[in-house]
């Protein structure tokens, strides 16, 4: 992969799960980079530790995505830090509930949608000024976007939503050269899907996928890396599945 030596990277949610995995493997690759939390400051704290351990540079930020000025106050931060220039923005943070339609709240859907799609939105919006030629964005998809799984409709459609955005960001920054593109995972071993620590769940997931093993943050933190990265310098306005092959 090529170098992201001298890189600034912001990746949101980023103490556990997928957030975890790509901070790590952007700052493997040389990127300073900038671990988000919301709530698990102590977890945050250990990804900058490891990733200050093996001689890379991190910092940690927090906001509360769930709120209306969360993405402002968390580009403040962001631009304390960094100075001018971001070169990539990781919007991994996300949460899901699991509801039929009869049970879901508006209050759910709003929180859901606040996080999944509105924060992401604003945080392009508000860190852009520091954003460039050769700038990357990255912002998590879901199986659950193009494929029914599960029972998340609320869920799904927010994912639905950021497929939609990533078109759209994509069509409106190329002319800057910023390219912007998602990763879409399948059912990956997170808190998020830790139903997968059950039979019924473990025979579930692999019973939709192609590849017959279970995902781990790793296998999506890898091509978060190189969707960041120069390799992928061609490659704007997509959604890359990586979900083993799920439901084809």
């Amino acid at each position: 992969m090529t170098s992201l030596s001298g890189k600034t990277a912001l990746v949101t949610g980023a103490s556990r799960g997928i957030g975890r995995s790509s901070a790590l493997a952007l700052a493997r690759a040389g990127a300073q980079v900038l671990v988000h939390y919301g709530q698990g400051k102590a977890e945050a704290q250990l990804v900058v530790e490891e990733i200050r351990g093996t001689g890379g540079r991190a910092e940690i930020v927090a906001a509360d995505l769930a709120a209306a000025d969360g993405a402002g106050k968390l580009a403040q931060q962001v631009r304390a830090v960094v100075g001018d220039r971001l070169d990539i923005l990781v919007a991994n943070a996300g949460i899901s509930k699991a509801a039929t339609i009869e049970e879901t709240t508006v209050e759910d859907f709003d929180r859901l949608f606040a996080v999944n799609v509105r924060a992401p939105f604003f945080l392009v919006q508000q860190l852009l000024p520091i954003m460039c030629q050769g700038c990357s964005v990255i912002l998590l998809s879901s199986l659950a976007a193009r494929a029914s799984v599960g029972t998340i409709p609320a869920y799904a459609a927010t994912k639905g939503a950021v497929d939609t955005l990533v078109k759209h960001f994509a069509a409106a920054l190329g002319p800057r050269g910023i390219r912007v593109n998602a990763v879409a995972p399948g059912i990956v071993q997170t808190d998020m899907s830790n139903f997968t620590k059950t039979d019924a769940g473990r025979d579930f997931a692999l019973g939709i996928q192609a590849l017959k093993r279970l995902a781990e943050p790793d296998d999506i933190g890898g091509a978060v890396a190189f969707l960041a990265s120069d390799e992928a310098r061609w490659i704007t306005g997509d959604t890359l599945r990586v979900d083993g092959g799920s439901k084809l």
